[in-house]
């Protein structure tokens, strides 16, 4: 009886710390990271991601985002954008809110979707029906490898998106 007990009893032990670890998110596979910036016109931007990472695979060929698909632009969740002001994005206009972000890479075009539905997991669940705003870039090839999916926001409203070795900038003022 007392073997039967102090096997549930460390069962239960094991049980409780994995589960409280699967609740510490940096130790994901794809982390979580969030960036907020004022931008020069007042408004607050933020991202709030999960980073996947390359691990020797290919973008396009092994890991999204794969050529003429939406993809959740990052890992996990979908990518949420949050403005707390009207802003531009690319010239068109984009109410405060936050959105899904998504993307469309089309031979070394992106197509940058803001859609309504912030909170879903991956692009799953994506309705292109749900769509704000899209908006088409040009991808250049980065100056240095991001192992890890990154964005950055800059004070003149540029964000960057940097993934393996594609930079994309999109402008918000």
């Amino acid at each position: 009886m007392k073997k039967l007990l102090a096997i549930t009893l460390l069962g239960s032990l094991l049980f409780s710390q994995s589960c409280f670890a699967q609740d510490d998110k940096s130790k994901m596979p794809s982390p979580p990271a969030k960036v907020t910036t004022v931008i020069g016109s007042g408004a607050t931007i933020s991202i709030d991601y999960s980073q996947p990472a390359v691990k020797g695979r290919t973008i396009g060929k092994d890991l999204e985002p794969m050529e003429g698909k939406v993809w959740r632009t990052g890992a996990n969740d979908a990518t949420v954008f949050e403005s707390d002001k009207d802003i531009m994005v690319e010239g068109k206009s984009l109410p405060a809110g936050k959105y899904g972000l998504f993307s469309i890479v089309n031979k070394g075009e992106w197509t940058i979707i803001f859609n309504k539905t912030w909170k879903q997991w991956g692009a799953f669940q994506y309705k292109e029906a749900d769509d704000v705003l899209r908006v088409t870039v040009k991808g250049a090839k980065a100056e240095a490898f991001s192992e890890r999916m990154t964005f950055t926001i800059d004070k003149s409203g540029t964000v960057t998106l940097l993934w393996g070795d594609n930079k994309v900038d999109v402008h918000i003022k």
